[in-house]
């Protein structure tokens, strides 16, 4: 092959992993609707015949999505505004207002934000409300176009939910479920959230107005139908620019799914979690791999993938530590299996890192008390080691009580691939007695 026709193959190459690593990090990152989700045919019907009554029909609603994280939530009800969005009258009327009780903490800044989304900013300009519920009666107020039938509906999406519930008096929840029980502007309020015991949290007044409906989600499939999601996720859709290469791509998915080693894999952290985010995590570590000299995904990528997944971050600091502050570390082990987990403070993991000096009567190890409390310090900044209570301006340094957020387990994995470990103090941390 000439080198002119080998450059314009790479060429071609790079663009085809381009849209491949932007359509797979869209779908992994954003819970873009890809395929039909297992598990939930059911409440898919239910929320899609919910929405459909008030998108087309002009009803309004209520509704509460609960599972826990990872279940699905988001990309339920993105399947949901996929599927009716194909309906034109649906894709050309309905206005989406998206909220999340982790941005907005307050009803005030929750309002700033409809008004936002719904691009009413004009039309509100310096008006001044008496209350919450005049400013949002204003704000649907201005979006009617007519009579009931007429008027643009309205999706408020609330992520988060619970979070809303801690806000003052509930008055968002309140007004929002009063409007979609009044024969004003359609609006429909869904809530995503992982708390089961929600409706309890929600004051009497409000719960008056809620519909009550609930769309309850849990994992339910199976190994074989995760391998089937698996399959789905990495595959690349039919309109895909280069359909050789799509081809190619697929048929390289469905190898994978039937290799022994990838199974293992899928089945290891099948069992560990159904979550569907942990799946797509797996899933970007391996395509963050592609590349054009690269660009198929092999096993050997979701086996690394794996690794990476499940490995420990606080194990990966010690990693980076310096020969004395592992001493340290493993003084406070010590310390931990003598006293029975009980907290300690600098001045006992000195003295127990004195002894073992001494046992060994190494000059190396012999460092300044100052050097040791500097490499003490570090270890709490790193939040290895965690102070019980806040410390006061008198407290004396030496004498606070602390305690280890790291167990023996980690202490002694980190240690195995620690590099240039010396051996006395691997010796020292194997040892199951404190050197009393």
């Amino acid at each position: 092959m000439s080198k002119r026709k080998l450059k314009e193959n790479s060429g071609a190459n790079g663009e085809c992993i381009s849209q491949v690593q932007k359509i797979l990090r869209e779908r992994f990152c954003h819970s873009y609707a890809t395929g039909k989700p297992f598990g939930t045919e059911q409440q898919h019907r239910h929320l899609l015949e919910l929405l459909k009554r008030t998108t087309v029909h002009g009803e309004s609603n209520s509704a509460l999505i609960i599972g826990a994280r990872g279940s699905g939530k988001t990309a339920l009800l993105n399947h949901v505004l996929k599927e009716l969005k194909e309906i034109k009258q649906v894709r050309e009327n309905l206005l989406e207002v998206h909220l999340n009780g982790l941005l907005q903490t307050t009803d005030k800044a929750a309002l700033k934000e409809i008004t936002r989304q719904l691009q009413l900013e004009n039309v509100v300009g310096d008006k001044v409300f008496g209350s919450f519920a005049e400013n949002l009666a204003f704000l649907l107020e201005a979006l009617r176009k007519g009579d009931r039938t007429s008027s643009c509906p309205v999706l408020f999406i609330l992520d988060e939910f619970d979070l809303f519930v801690h806000h003052k008096n509930q008055t968002l929840l309140y007004n929002l479920f009063d409007v979609s029980q009044s024969a004003q502007t359609p609006v429909t309020v869904i809530g995503l959230t992982c708390r089961q015991d929600i409706l309890e949290l929600l004051e009497k007044r409000v719960k008056s107005r809620f519909s009550h409906r609930q769309i309850h989600l849990m994992n339910s499939f199976n190994f074989k139908q995760y391998i089937k999601i698996f399959k789905e996720q990495l595959s690349l859709p039919a309109e895909f620019p280069d359909e050789s290469f799509a081809q190619k791509w697929n048929n390289n998915v469905q190898h994978l799914s039937e290799d022994k080693t990838v199974q293992d894999v899928l089945q290891s952290l099948f069992h560990y979690t159904k979550e569907l985010r942990s799946l797509q995590l797996l899933l970007m570590l391996a395509v963050s791999n592609v590349t054009v000299h690269h660009p198929l995904i092999a096993a050997s990528d979701l086996h690394e993938a794996s690794k990476q997944y499940r490995m420990d971050s606080k194990a990966n600091i010690v990693h980076g530590l310096s020969v004395l502050e592992i001493c340290l570390i493993i003084a406070m082990k010590h310390l931990n299996d003598v006293y029975e987990g009980e907290p300690f403070n600098f001045q006992m993991v000195y003295n127990e890192f004195q002894k073992f000096i001494q046992r060994k009567a190494h000059c190396m190890y012999n460092y300044e008390k100052p050097v040791v409390m500097k490499a003490f310090e570090h270890l709490v900044q790193l939040e290895l080691v965690k102070p019980l209570e806040r410390p006061s301006v008198r407290a004396q340094r030496e004498y606070l009580l602390m305690r280890l957020l790291l167990d023996n387990n980690q202490i002694m994995d980190a240690l195995q691939v620690y590099p240039n470990c010396p051996t006395d103090v691997k010796q020292w941390a194997a040892s199951s007695l404190s050197w009393l």
